[in-house]
């Protein structure tokens, strides 16, 4: 009798997704009824990429342009502190010795804030600190003064692999029985 309410509700569609069965799954499940959830389970197509939580309604966005300059604006936030000093004059500017030594951390923290100061000295992916450098073995420090750091990528044969992995659980196998008789 419920199976007939269900082929009735969706007697001109295809069953595809459980958005179909509205609430019936979960009163199954709340009523102990196993066969009906089985039967109405094993109705639903066996791909589940075409199940409802993969069927998202596509939304469209306007594209914006968005930079770092307009969200600092949006959101009114000073100047980004620059990563490195530009030239050798800006070094005086991380002279912030006396400030700290007269007890004006107030002072320091709102210059900072009004002109940040670069973050490092030197802004070069490349350049390794010479504490560092002499820190590592021959062979490192030679393929740094190359610049032949950067290794290439191995081509890799994904049949061969998989072919050898075959080969050796078949002799595998073949090793055990040998082994056993």
């Amino acid at each position: 009798m419920w199976v007939v309410t269900v082929v009735a509700k969706v007697e001109n569609n295809l069953l595809v997704h459980e958005l179909q069965l509205g609430e019936q799954l979960g009163e199954c499940v709340h009523s102990a009824r196993r066969s009906d959830f089985s039967l109405m389970l094993a109705m639903l197509t066996e791909d589940v990429r075409d199940h409802s939580q993969f069927a998202l309604p596509v939304v469209e966005d306007e594209p914006r342009d968005i930079t770092t300059e307009t969200l600092r604006k949006e959101f009114h936030l000073p100047d980004e502190a620059p990563l490195a000093l530009k030239n050798d004059t800006q070094i005086q500017d991380f002279n912030q010795a006396e400030l700290v030594q007269d007890n004006q951390l107030a002072s320091l923290q709102l210059q900072n804030a009004i002109n940040p100061k670069p973050l490092a000295f030197r802004d070069d992916k490349s350049h390794v600190p010479h504490q560092v450098m002499t820190n590592t073995t021959t062979h490192c420090q030679k393929k740094h003064q190359t610049g032949t750091g950067q290794l290439s990528r191995m081509a890799f044969n994904a049949k061969g692999w998989l072919d050898a992995v075959q080969t050796s659980i078949v002799k595998s196998s073949l090793v055990n029985v040998h082994s056993i008789a």
